[in-house]
């Protein structure tokens, strides 16, 4: 990769430590800690994997407004395509004060907002929570013509339990899905 810098590196090496290995960013620096015995060699091999690890992470958090708009207009074709225009939203964004929900949408101005806790969420789950709101601008409300669209992304029923779960692990009241 040229042009990419790599970052400064301080090891930390645990003797209660036996087989983990973890990694943060502290500023400009990541820490990665290790277990004492792990060898200068297996030292260097982890160290790549959790810079490696720690890049891909951070590439999911940098997801743009541009990349849910594209996302959006795949999943209405694949699953929308009999309402292509009144699914078409106005506008689609990642936000961060949204807490209390995974997304919401204003069918009146056609605008779609999804949580930045989504972010991190595996691919399927953010298509679900995206899909979701699109079958609002077709359906505003909850009943059973919205859930039939919804239902309609075959992994609908895996990533209503994944949302509930991170719900109940944050231990938080389940929140709308």
């Amino acid at each position: 990769m040229a042009g990419t810098r790599k970052p400064v590196v301080e090891v930390r090496r645990s003797q209660r430590r036996r087989r983990t290995v973890s990694a943060y960013r502290d500023g400009e620096r990541v820490v990665v800690l290790i277990p004492d015995q792990f060898s200068r060699a297996e030292e260097s091999e982890w160290v790549d994997r959790m810079l490696a690890r720690l890049a891909a992470r951070e590439g999911r958090l940098a997801r743009s407004d541009d990349e849910l708009l594209a996302r959006a207009n795949r999943l209405i074709d694949l699953y929308l395509a009999g309402y292509a225009t009144k699914a078409l939203p106005a506008s689609v964004r990642w936000v961060t004060n949204q807490n209390g929900r995974w997304g919401s949408c204003t069918p009146a101005d056609r605008s779609i907002r999804i949580s930045h806790r989504v972010q991190e969420m595996p691919e399927w789950v953010i298509d679900y929570v995206l899909l979701h709101e699109l079958a609002h601008l077709i359906v505003p409300s909850h009943n059973s013509r919205f859930w039939a669209l919804v239902g309609r992304y075959p992994k609908a029923e895996r990533a209503r339990g994944y949302l509930e779960g991170v719900a109940a692990a944050s231990s938080c009241a389940p929140l709308p899905t």
